[in-house]
């Protein structure tokens, strides 16, 4: 009660409070227990309508008729089982690359001068100026048979024939990796450029090597940078549908490909929205992990 007094007397705070509780509610919730509803359906018994009708009253009787039987396929069925496993493992190399290859890079963005960081910041987030779309038909032009990259190798003669490149766990990792790098890029950069590089000076002076000071205090004071990398890397690699049908092959079969085949191909709802909430349950874990993280974080400092 006091909270909502306190809002009532400062309306201009309960806008700024309440309109991003609004867009959530709007734009996450409902469209997500409208899936979840779904999912709890018979496409069939409903008159093809895939919306269904959980609750009927008949002669004073209400009845509540929730289907679990998509949620009992997918347990079942080694499909799925693997294709989930397909996607979090991709989820994850993809990760594993982007913070192999994004640190380096955010650290010498950080450790720039500042007059260069600005433009250094600019070529991270240029590609976003590009259609993600076009940027990942690029890549079938760069890797494709009779592609660039293929020919540059035959013209140096480092290979007698073209490499089979497109349609295999490299292509599908290459997009992958180049898609997502730059979520991994800035938050690590945001972290490092605050550091205080006296710490460094003091670990230097105490008689620690680079290298030393690196790993204890460089890489422990940029956890939280790493952390929040990889879950944006990794929560919507999970889902994504655009890399892998358009660089993948079959046996780089992702959840977000096998959705939009049950969804517009097989046409059956009920089953691909049982899917897509066993995905965002998937997602809500790392989620969580990292809320708990940051909440830990704050509660130390």
């Amino acid at each position: 009660m006091n909270f909502l007094k306190n809002l009532l007397r400062h309306p201009g705070r309960a806008a700024v409070i309440g309109v991003p509780y609004l867009y959530l509610v709007f734009a996450f919730l409902i469209p997500f227990l409208i899936v979840l509803r779904i999912s709890f359906t018979d496409l069939d018994s409903s008159g093809g309508n895939p919306f269904g009708t959980l609750v009927t009253l008949a002669d004073g009787v209400m009845t509540l008729k929730i289907k679990i039987a998509n949620y009992l396929f997918i347990a079942q069925d080694d499909l799925y089982a693997l294709t989930y496993l397909n996607s979090i493992k991709f989820a994850a190399i993809t990760a594993t690359l982007c913070l192999l290859i994004g640190y380096p890079f955010a650290y010498f963005m950080a450790r720039a001068r500042p007059t260069v960081r600005p433009v250094l910041l600019m070529m991270v987030m240029m590609p976003f100026w590009t259609s993600f779309l076009l940027r990942i038909y690029a890549w079938k032009g760069i890797l494709a048979n009779n592609g660039i990259l293929n020919h540059f190798l035959l013209s140096m003669g480092f290979i007698s024939e073209p490499l089979h490149l497109m349609n295999t766990q490299f292509s599908l990792l290459i997009g992958m990796v180049y898609a997502y790098l730059p979520f991994m890029i800035l938050p690590l950069y945001a972290n490092l450029v605050k550091m205080d590089i006296r710490y460094l000076e003091a670990a230097a002076d105490l008689g620690a090597t680079p290298w030393q000071a690196f790993w204890r205090i460089t890489v422990p004071l940029s956890k939280s940078g790493i952390i929040a990398g990889t879950m944006l890397v990794f929560i919507p690699a999970v889902g994504e549908y655009v890399i892998p049908e358009l660089l993948g092959g079959p046996e780089t079969l992702m959840i977000g490909r096998q959705l939009w085949d049950e969804f517009f191909t097989n046409n059956d709802w009920p089953l691909a929205s049982s899917v897509t909430v066993v995905v965002i349950l998937l997602i809500l874990v790392p989620m969580a992990i990292f809320n708990k993280y940051q909440a830990e974080q704050g509660g130390r400092k």
